[in-house]
């Protein structure tokens, strides 16, 4: 079952002291090399990582899982062993095991490095601008970001197609008028957390000049969140993630942040620095995936692993092999 974005970027501090000693102690002991039969396509050619072996970790929920099988498949493809150490539990781990050298690669999120690894408050709008400033402070830490991908999976609020017809909602700013118009019209729900911080319902409601009554604000588990959305009528609106792969299955429309209050949680590859600067050849190897994965294709993969079921290393080797970026013997 899939870690929500949300649970996984908010819950950081509760999670950090487990999640660390996971790290430190026996968490990155285990982990299987990928044996899969690959050789390079678009990418990889002369096998640049022969001799090498890197190790490859993710966080435990789908997308992120997903991109790290992508990472291993293409550095198998360059000539590497890789070893596969994905799915830990949290944010911290998978950082952790980054700083330490402990995996050499990852994808993580400009907000996620901006807001919750360096302490930001305020995230900068520019969505280039914030990675940079993520780049050039977290060299410190010794790691590396390379340029993000178009992925944005940030926060936003969703409403059914179906009801829509009737609102013909387009951006928050439409939200905002529709709950002075009609306070009782404006039920939303969404998680616990996100109903509480300053940069979850509060903030939003201040950026947008809006006030949702309490009893219009049900708090749930994200999964059920899309459920209420889709197929009831208690909820007008709910909190989704804007690469999950229910929107689409679910039939959900995504309202425009048009004052831009949520961050950009733009996706990058995140590597240790003592392996890039032996092994430079890296940003050239996942630079070509970076710039094809928009939000609209990790929609996509995402469902095939949440709504279908299938196996993430197999969703990400499917895909690499039919963007001719690897091929499979």
């Amino acid at each position: 079952m899939r870690t929500t974005t949300y649970g996984v970027r908010r819950r950081v501090l509760v999670a950090a002291a487990s999640s660390v000693l996971l790290v430190g102690g026996c968490g990155l002991k285990s982990g299987s090399p990928m044996v899969d039969d690959v050789s390079p396509g678009s990418v990889g050619q002369g096998e640049p990582l022969k001799g090498a072996t890197l190790t490859v970790t993710s966080k435990n929920f789908s997308e992120n899982i997903i991109l790290g099988q992508m990472t291993g498949l293409v550095f198998k493809a360059a000539g590497a062993e890789v070893l596969d150490r994905t799915n830990l539990p949290g944010s911290i781990s998978a950082r952790e095991a980054i700083i330490n050298g402990d995996a050499d690669a990852q994808w993580d999120y400009t907000g996620t490095g901006w807001i919750t690894f360096l302490g930001h408050a305020d995230p900068i709008i520019d969505p280039q601008k914030q990675y940079e400033a993520v780049r050039d402070e977290d060299k410190g830490n010794g790691v590396v970001w390379l340029p993000p991908a178009p992925l944005d999976n940030t926060y936003a609020l969703a409403i059914s197609k179906k009801n829509n017809a009737k609102y013909k909602l387009k951006t928050l700013s439409d939200v905002a008028t529709l709950a002075k118009k009609d306070p009782g019209a404006v039920t939303i729900c969404v998680e616990n957390e996100f109903a509480s911080r300053d940069d979850g319902l509060p903030g939003m409601e201040k950026r947008y000049g809006m006030k949702i009554p309490a009893g219009n604000i049900q708090k749930m588990d994200a999964g059920i969140i899309y459920t209420q959305v889709s197929e009831s009528d208690s909820c007008l609106l709910g909190e989704v993630f804007t690469t999950d792969g229910r929107i689409k299955a679910m039939d959900l429309d995504v309202l425009e942040d048009d004052k831009n209050f949520f961050p950009n949680y733009n996706a990058s590859p995140v590597i240790h620095l003592a392996t890039f600067e032996k092994y430079p050849v890296i940003a050239e190897l996942l630079a070509p995936l970076a710039k094809k994965l928009t939000t609209e294709v990790a929609q996509t993969l995402n469902a095939k692993v949440d709504v279908d079921g299938e196996d993430p290393h197999e969703v990400a080797k499917d895909w690499l092999v039919a963007e001719g970026f690897i091929e499979e013997e």
